[in-house]
């Protein structure tokens, strides 16, 4: 084979080399390689390709030893060695092919696969000699799969179609076992029984003749191009290669190959982040953080402590988690998890109660390596309120949307340096900035500015239009809590009014799904009124809880959209402003009194 690259080179070895060097032990599997689940219909089809020499796609390998990735190997499946064998090369891609033709063609055992409704099977496979040289029958028919007693019966097993349990019943039946087609010496004393069986038939010797030609002779000489990933390839290169490749098996992530890699010093990454997962499940705010989130946040964290040593960069991209160290996991990850939870503190505290309502799931990852930093300082009222204003500066500065490495790094070094020395304020807080005309594309609640808005009136009281108790209480013990239109959809679609103000976030508010329904598509006067008379609430209450939603109670009593939308807009403004810490500009512009016929 001729090196045409620093990292890989091509090569062709014959599937029988393949299958041999898979036999010895010499080709295994890392151990990030999802188990074999090819069924019997995939197997019987592949098996098909290979007698009529159709390519069946490359193979990626890698070569083991060296400086390059360290991953834990095992056996591909159907293997049996009786001593511990050092692989040569591991299987990137190209697991399940390899896997069922070692098991259909080469362990002489029965195969154990899936049916075509996901039953349990085990089978045998045999090439049908006759309708293989038949062109007018379809390769994949002359491929058959036969139970593992070697036995096809029908009517509920009381008439015997086939029986193959003998090689003289193989003969008879023109039937050829391929778990034989790579043992030369089991090869030739198949053949020669066939030709003793048949020695004064021409006909079946000479078609036996074509067979071989025509169809042993393809699996004898079938090659299979590889790419084989030199031995000091780094761990970044195998991960995004093996993506690339392996379009049609499972997607490696990060924490897959990291796995693999710590377990090659007897480390189950894999169980130590599930039973962190679930020690963290009854924080409801941390339910969307993922094992990648998990590592990209120690790899954060583990960065910025050698920076605080060394003076060294921070840095937490694909490249830094891949090259992340065990010794560098086990210094950091009981820290990080410390610092999750007083993320969830924090959060809460903000009347974020599940990960559903998080603004950005990406800023809980530098916040969690920050609160990991801080440690006994967190307690620190004055500090919670910093964190929270380079929070929700974030969240309405709506600046996590894209790629994040560069801001978790900005914001770690940022944040806690104007904790500790009070000194210039993080650049997310300077960049963060809100567009009044952003209250009318708020529409859905996709977006982070939308979440974080709703969360703040849940924050304020908005008291339940019905039984007066605060949404977050109601939120907390009832999940029927959702957003809906102050002014009702079906009511504006009868009055025109324009669906870019009254679907927008200013005619919305959290409400329960009974406040909701009583609702329905009434004016608001017409269901203020209603609700007033028939759940006994006073008109001040009735004021006072409107108010709590920054709904202006005589513009909902008399139905003015028009100034109900003006006067919302700019109370909504008035507390993003309060969160942020700074002044929303524009409220005054051409822009904005052309949009909503007035400044806010």
């Amino acid at each position: 084979m001729t090196a045409i690259s620093t990292t890989f080179r091509s090569g062709e070895p014959s599937l029988q080399d393949i299958m041999d060097k898979i036999d010895k032990g010499e080709n295994q599997l890392p151990d990030f390689q999802r188990g074999w689940v090819w069924d019997d219909k995939h197997i019987r089809s592949i098996i098909a390709s290979i007698s009529m020499s159709y390519p069946i796609g490359a193979v990626m390998l890698m070569e083991t030893g060296g400086n390059g990735v360290r991953f834990r190997p095992r056996l591909v499946e159907g293997v049996e060695l009786d001593t511990e064998v050092e692989p040569q090369m591991l299987i990137l891609d190209g697991q399940q092919r390899l896997t069922s033709l070692y098991l259909a063609l080469r362990t002489g055992r029965p195969v154990p696969t899936y049916g075509d409704k996901g039953n349990k099977i085990k089978r045998f496979y045999y090439l049908d000699i006759a309708k293989c040289l038949d062109d007018d029958t379809d390769r994949i028919d002359a491929v058959l799969s036969i139970p593992e007693d070697r036995k096809i019966t029908s009517d509920f097993g009381r008439k015997v179609d086939l029986d193959i349990r003998s090689q003289e019943l193989e003969y008879q039946s023109g039937l050829f076992p391929l778990s034989i087609i790579f043992e030369p010496s089991k090869y030739s004393s198949w053949r020669r029984g066939f030709q003793r069986t048949f020695r004064h038939d021409d006909n079946k010797l000479d078609m036996f003749d074509e067979f071989e030609s025509q169809i042993i002779h393809r699996f004898q000489q079938y090659r299979i191009p590889t790419i084989e990933l030199l031995r000091d390839t780094p761990k970044e290169a195998v991960c995004q290669v093996f993506e690339k490749v392996n379009t049609g098996g499972v997607s490696l992530t990060v924490f897959e190959l990291i796995t693999a890699t710590f377990a090659a010093d007897d480390y189950n990454l894999r169980k130590d982040w599930e039973d962190r997962k679930k020690r963290l499940s009854g924080y409801g705010p941390l339910q969307g953080f993922d094992s990648t989130d998990f590592l990209t946040a120690i790899t954060l964290l583990s960065s910025y402590r050698r920076h605080r040593k060394t003076g060294s960069s921070v840095s937490c991209k694909r490249k830094d988690v891949l090259r992340l160290t065990l010794d560098e996991y086990n210094a950091n990850c009981d820290l990080l998890e410390d610092g999750m939870i007083k993320t969830a503190r924090l959060l809460t505290r903000e009347k974020i109660f599940d990960n559903k309502n998080v603004p950005y799931q990406t800023q809980l990852l530098p916040l969690s390596a920050i609160c990991a930093m801080l440690g006994d300082t967190f307690e620190d009222d004055a500090i919670k309120n910093k964190l929270l204003r380079w929070f929700w500066c974030g969240v309405f500065g709506e600046l996590y949307g894209g790629a994040n490495e560069t801001r978790y790094v900005l914001d770690i070094q940022d944040v806690l340096l104007w904790i500790e020395q009070s000194e210039e304020e993080p650049r997310t807080i300077r960049d963060a900035s809100f567009n009044p005309l952003r209250l009318l594309s708020l529409q859905t609640r996709l977006s982070a500015a939308y979440k974080g808005l709703m969360v703040q009136l849940m924050k304020q009281g908005s008291l339940d239009f019905l039984n007066g108790d605060p949404i977050e209480l109601t939120t907390y013990f009832d999940r029927s809590i959702d957003i809906h239109h102050i002014f009702p959809k079906a009511y504006c679609q009868k009055k025109s009014y324009s669906k870019f103000h009254w679907n927008s976030i200013i005619n919305k508010t959290p409400l329960t799904a009974r406040t909701n329904r009583i609702i329905g598509g009434k004016s608001p006067s017409a269901y203020i009124e209603n609700i007033e008379k028939n759940h006994n609430i006073e008109p001040n209450r009735m004021d006072e809880i409107m108010r709590t939603h920054l709904i202006g109670p005589s513009l909902l009593r008399t139905d003015d959209f028009h100034n109900f939308i003006i006067n919302r807009a700019g109370l909504i403004l008035d507390l993003i402003s309060k969160i942020m810490g700074k002044k929303v500009t524009g409220r005054d512009s051409d822009e904005v009194v052309s949009a909503f016929g007035s400044p806010l």
